[in-house]
């Protein structure tokens, strides 16, 4: 059973997103500032945080900064703050996803659903062996969704470790925005939604300067992106 951190003010609402949740076999907690999100973490594991931004003590843009310097637990972002301004920063700081206040309820559902499934490392026993691939230098150890350069973890959430073994699967291969938001979000791709422009921007982040001096990745204006390959 997946456990779920649930992070808001807003009494009411958390009792009812406790209920409906409970009802789809989660494990619910629940807090209701910043500062009591980043305790829990300390004490405990979850698989996925549902944070508000508009908090007292901690808001949830800085709660997810503190967050993102020690943990890689998905965060799914839940505000009335519906700017692209708050989207754009909260994926800037490694936000998984991103949904605006009122919400549909089962849309919240199949979001947490799509965060959990691509999250989830793929099952390991002794006859299934680990599977690793490499990539300019980069180590992708596809059963745990670890990437390592140098013997050191790039820190990276799920979202950006299943986007880039994407890329790094078919380099050279142009992918559009459409089709990167529904393999990796789960979802189609809504209009103004800067999701994944985002990732691929984080990931141009973390990742190291590659030994061959190339970009990692190239855009493709009005088209989408591709992961440029390995030069000979």
């Amino acid at each position: 059973m997946s456990k779920i951190l649930l992070v808001d003010d807003d009494i009411t609402l958390t009792q009812s997103l406790m209920k409906l949740l409970t009802l789809e076999n989660f494990e619910i907690q629940a807090v209701h500032n910043g500062q009591d999100t980043l305790a829990r973490l300390e004490a405990q594991q979850y698989d996925l945080i549902l944070l508000d931004i508009n908090m007292p003590i901690l808001n949830g843009i800085e709660t997810l900064k503190q967050i993102r310097q020690k943990y890689q637990t998905p965060v799914l972002m839940v505000s009335t703050r519906n700017q692209d301004i708050d989207r754009i920063l909260a994926f800037d700081l490694g936000a998984d996803d991103y949904l605006a206040k009122p919400f549909n309820e089962r849309e919240l559902v199949a979001r947490v659903k799509a965060i959990l499934r691509r999250s989830m490392p793929s099952s390991t026993n002794k006859d299934t062996p680990c599977k690793k691939i490499m990539f300019c230098g980069i180590e992708l150890n596809i059963n745990a969704q670890q990437a390592r350069y140098n013997q050191q973890d790039l820190q990276l959430t799920s979202t950006e470790f299943l986007l880039f073994s994407l890329f790094v699967d078919k380099p050279n291969t142009l992918f559009s925005r459409d089709v990167l938001s529904l393999k990796i979000l789960g979802k189609e791709l809504s209009p103004y939604d800067r999701a994944i422009d985002m990732h691929i921007s984080n990931l141009r982040k973390k990742l190291p300067k590659r030994k061959d001096s190339l970009a990692w990745f190239k855009t493709i204006r009005g088209k989408g992106y591709l992961l440029i390959a390995e030069s000979m």
